[in-house]
């Protein structure tokens, strides 16, 4: 299918071509017949992409500051190579969009053939949650509910205004969603005042009922606002325009009355003047997109709707509420297209908005160029070819064929590079929306790309399956490969509780031969834990081991602390940390606890284990740190001896006889030297890098630790 994405690098616009998503529970998929661009939004990510690293940073000095941060404890090269590969990885754009659903996964209450709008992406094929799509009314085109999303931010922001028949509203800032939001306070009963730059714009806000402040000629929003107010001041003021000056925010101050209300539903500077808001006890509030369930989990992905009683407009109802304003006819949508365009055609929509200087407004793309297809045959789109047959890498003797499940952040950063580097034939990589899986199937050489993992599994001449996808789908994934003959590389963690893990060691155990299977615990790996077991194996004493995680906080709504998914940070990170005592210790674990701080998500701990060699190990892991001190140190007491360990960078020696300091030109957590034992056992028929009932081991002190901490 078609999709359109832009390189953060360059700003570039491509039409690419991906695999069509699958459905997940609680999806639909929707072939799309018109999607809207949204000029103010996607303008500013063409403007990002387009200006180098210097104007990068400018437009966002947090990041900048996160980058130095990161350099002062991770190193340049790490840094860099980070940056670069965050920057390397095209996005996909819009978020505006209306279709037809041509399957719905069971439970859904939509069926096949309803026309729908949702926020999916400009693509030939959407997949989204239910609670992110709405029915389009008989009456209402497509090309009119292409505009649904963008009526929504308009609508959740008048709605925080909370207007009441016959008050006066001012909306600053007349683009598309300004000239929305101006025709739903018309509906609503309110008097309007619209201010803009653009005489053409002010020119429509007053055909939509709107008396027009045309900055441009010199008009005054101050004296307009007491004009029409009678001298009392605007009753509340919405912010639509997008720029960097907090002067919006000023004129808005001016114009209100006494406890008027403020809204920023657009992006501007918020230099605010405590004096202006003091005398007239304004109130000052910025809207959340298109309203209540943005950006909850439970919401948006789990399908978990609040309760009509106690929150009447959420979202989704915002939607249903910009469709009946159109199919009434109270919002009108025509006017404010001003082209159109085939999605092929797609870069010389974005060359409209880049600055061309050529007058725009609303920009739909249109998808029926292509073929449409009887909603009860889907196309074989799952998977497609990046490297034509000709071309593919022929089967090789003793080179592995790799199918790669995961296409992330942490797939493209850390695992790819060095799977890449290995002597591997790379056929199939999969992501679940598909759009990662060809980004990054091109990046790095792959020969298709799928968003579906049978594919991979069926495929015979696949030998190894390397997984790096979300927690709770480890296990199930694991054990299809397993099934199907495959190696496995599975990120960490192995799964995510007993249940899971007694039914892959009871397949694992029935199998015959054992194929490789291995869990990404990556610091055991590193030459500098490397150093370190060399070291201390020169002695035959019990060690002590202090581990220092400076983990960070990660936000309670993050998918790391949901149990079922995520597994929380004990099962989902320590795991890592365990399993590197195991090794270090390189003896059974005979013992182990762990103490919490009181904290929701427990993710400032301390773990301890015994071993039954007689050597201790502690886990300080903790959230409740600061990121200028390293992320990781570890500490080991020997025989008199002493060794530590700093962020995989530096390894220090006190006592040791012709030891004293290892420093590394960049920090090796061990990916690339775990990845390469892995295509070695593989190869060459070896035993896996990791015994499996180490592996077992560790997963089942974890478990213990999760449940009785």
């Amino acid at each position: 299918m078609r999709q359109i994405l832009q390189d953060l690098n360059t700003g570039q616009i491509d039409v690419a071509e991906v695999p069509r998503p699958g459905i997940q529970q609680g999806q639909l998929l929707v072939e799309t017949s018109k999607s809207l661009i949204s000029a103010g939004t996607e303008r500013m990510l063409l403007e990002f992409g387009r200006s180098g690293l210097i104007g990068k940073a400018k437009q966002q000095p947090d990041k900048v500051r996160q980058v130095l941060q990161k350099i002062q404890t991770d190193g340049l090269m790490t840094t860099m190579e980070a940056v670069r590969a965050k920057l390397d990885q095209p996005i996909p754009l819009g978020y505006s969009n209306a279709g037809t659903v041509v399957e719905a996964a069971p439970g859904t209450p939509f069926s096949m053939g309803e026309r729908v709008v949702s926020n999916g992406f400009h693509a030939d094929y959407v997949c989204v949650p239910t609670n992110l799509c709405a029915r389009i009314p008989e009456t209402v085109s497509d090309d009119a509910a292409a505009f649904t999303v963008l009526g929504a931010i308009g609508l959740q922001g008048v709605r925080l205004a909370a207007p009441s028949i016959g008050e006066n509203f001012c909306v600053i800032g007349l683009g598309l969603i300004g000239l929305l939001t101006v025709q739903i306070l018309r509906a609503g009963g309110c008097h309007v005042l619209g201010v803009d730059l653009d005489p053409e714009k002010c020119r429509m806000a007053a055909e939509f009922g709107a008396e027009p402040v045309d900055i441009s000629r010199g008009q005054d929003p101050v004296e307009a606002a007491a004009a029409m107010s009678g001298g009392r001041g605007m009753d509340g003021v919405l912010i639509t325009a997008a720029t960097r000056s907090s002067e919006p925010v000023h004129q808005a101050v001016q114009m209100c009355r006494k406890r008027g209300r403020v809204i920023l539903v657009g992006v501007s500077g918020l230099e605010l003047k405590r004096d202006d808001f003091y005398e007239k006890e304004l109130s000052f509030q910025v809207s959340c997109s298109y309203g209540p369930g943005r950006y909850d989990p439970g919401f948006e992905e789990k399908g978990h709707d609040y309760p009509f009683g106690y929150v009447r407009w959420t979202e989704t109802r915002n939607f249903e509420a910009v469709l009946a304003l159109m199919a009434d006819k109270k919002l009108l949508t025509e006017p404010l297209v001003s082209h159109r365009f085939d999605i092929e055609n797609a870069p010389s929509a974005y060359d409209v908005i880049a600055g061309s200087g050529e007058p725009h407004l609303g920009i739909l793309l249109d998808y029926s160029s292509r073929k449409k297809i009887a909603s009860t045959s889907l196309p074989e789109e799952r998977t497609i070819t990046l490297i034509p047959q000709t071309a593919a890498s022929k089967r090789t003797s003793g080179i592995p064929v790799i199918g790669m499940i995961g296409a992330g952040s942490f797939a493209g950063q850390v695992l790819l590079p060095a799977i890449a580097a290995g002597k591997a034939r790379l056929k199939t990589i999969v992501s679940r929306g598909g759009t990662n899986s060809a980004v990054m199937g091109k990046k790095f050489g792959f020969e298709t790309a799928s968003s579906d993992p049978e594919h991979v599994f069926s495929d015979s001449e696949i030998d190894a399956v390397i997984i790096a996808t979300r927690h709770d789908t480890h296990a199930e994934l694991a054990l299809s490969a397993l099934r199907a003959g495959k190696h496995v590389f599975v990120e960490k963690p192995l799964c995510l509780n007993p249940s899971e893990l007694e039914q892959i060691g009871s397949l694992y155990e029935t199998l015959d031969p054992r194929p490789v299977l291995t869990v990404g615990f990556n610091r055991r790996f590193s030459p500098l834990v490397e150093k370190i077991t060399e070291l201390i194996a020169t002695t035959k004493a019990p060690v002590s081991i202090v581990m220092t995680i400076n983990a960070g906080i990660i936000p309670g709504a993050h998918w790391i602390h949901d149990p079922g998914i995520g597994g929380g940070r004990i099962v989902g990170e320590v795991c890592h940390f365990i399993d590197l005592l195991r090794f270090l210790a390189a003896s059974r674990i005979s013992d182990s606890r762990l103490v919490p701080m009181t904290s929701l998500n427990r993710d400032t701990l301390t773990a301890t284990l015994a071993f039954a060699d007689g050597s201790i190990g502690t886990v300080h892991y903790f959230s409740n740190g600061s990121k200028r001190f390293p992320k990781e140190r570890i500490e080991v007491f020997c025989d008199g001896r002493i060794l530590v360990l700093d962020n995989f960078r530096m390894l220090k020696g006190y006592g040791w006889s012709g030891f004293s300091k290892m420093k590394l030109a960049r920090q090796d957590k061990g990916h690339r030297r775990e990845l390469e034992a892995f295509l070695n056992a593989v190869r060459h028929g070896d035993n896996p890098p990791i015994p499996f009932d180490e592996l077992v081991e560790v997963m089942e002190t974890v478990f213990r630790l999760n449940q009785n901490g």
